[in-house]
């Protein structure tokens, strides 16, 4: 029952009651970004949602236009708002469309779906959430196969004590700044499937 229609009321509930105070808070950032990087202020990409259907995911931006990799274009701010997770304060209105829910799986580009095995598939079952069991156990930090597992073990047993742990302990490894990229990389290297990888 809390999965089918709990999680959605607790999604509404939370907006409810952050919204007032979130929003100008987002506002705030929006100046900032228009002020240091100019426009677009918003970064959108399609993610795989619920099933692995498409959706567009919208972020603060973070990176300069222009060449160069990520790790050159993420800006100084950029990389404050990522460290605070404030560039996600956009995904709110992927909330409120019923994209995405507080807790669960983080969204994936849509080209990672092909290259799922069939547990790790799992995690398109349910919604994709702020924050998830993965981003609970370190955020970007956690290599690739362990995160999609930690996924999928959240999929097969979502309670709500569960994504109330999962939240406090999100909140917690954001407080520490732990895990916001993997090194070298401005969040994580592209995901692909062992056997695609290349020996060293």
């Amino acid at each position: 029952m809390y999965r089918r229609w709990g999680k959605r009321a607790l999604d509404l509930a939370a907006l409810a009651l952050a919204l007032p105070l979130l929003l100008p808070l987002a506002g705030l950032v929006a100046l900032l970004v228009r002020w240091r990087m100019g426009a677009p202020v918003l970064f959108r990409q399609q993610r795989a949602g619920l099933g692995g259907a498409p959706f567009t995911l919208w972020k603060f931006r973070t990176m300069r236009e222009g060449p160069g990799g990520d790790v050159e274009r993420l800006t100084p701010l950029g990389r404050a708002l990522r460290a605070s997770a404030l560039d996600e304060l956009p995904q709110l209105w992927n909330l409120l469309r019923g994209e995405m829910s507080l807790v669960g799986p983080r969204p994936l580009p849509l080209d990672y779906v092909p290259r799922y095995t069939p547990r790790q598939a799992s995690r398109l079952s349910v919604r994709p959430g702020l924050c998830g069991l993965a981003q609970a156990m370190g955020r970007n930090a956690v290599p690739w196969e362990e995160r999609l597992e930690w996924d999928a073990r959240y999929v097969a047993r979502i309670t709500l004590r569960g994504d109330l742990a999962i939240m406090l302990r999100c909140a917690a490894v954001l407080l520490r700044g732990q895990g916001v990229s993997a090194p070298g990389h401005a969040t994580m290297p592209e995901f692909t499937p062992p056997a695609s990888r290349s020996d060293p």
